[in-house]
């Protein structure tokens, strides 16, 4: 599924106009990554997180050129998906 057919789903399932409906997923997305920049996690109870998780330093190798190359400590975004979520993937009744 691509953000068009979210959009569109979305759309359908609430009556709300697909302008309206990209408006406010765009400023979802536009919201998380700027509090993952900031440093800042995002919880969303029974779906997951969104973090930062810290990459430690480390060598690396140029396979090309046969070198070693200095990769720096560094922080990259992760979602971390609720218990919640992750039981019902696998198909499993609810917790609780």
């Amino acid at each position: 599924m691509r953000k068009s057919d979210l959009i569109n789903s979305i759309s359908e399932k609430t009556g709300i106009p697909k302008v309206d409906v990209l408006v406010a997923v765009e400023t979802f997305i536009k919201e998380i990554k700027e509090n993952i920049v900031k440093g800042e996690n995002i919880y969303i109870r029974g779906f997951g997180s969104f973090i930062t998780k810290k990459r430690a330093a480390k060598v690396g190798r140029n396979i090309k050129k046969n070198i070693a190359v200095n990769i720096p400590e560094h922080f990259v975004p992760a979602f971390k998906p609720a218990k919640e979520f992750i039981n019902e993937v696998k198909g499993l009744p609810a917790e609780g």
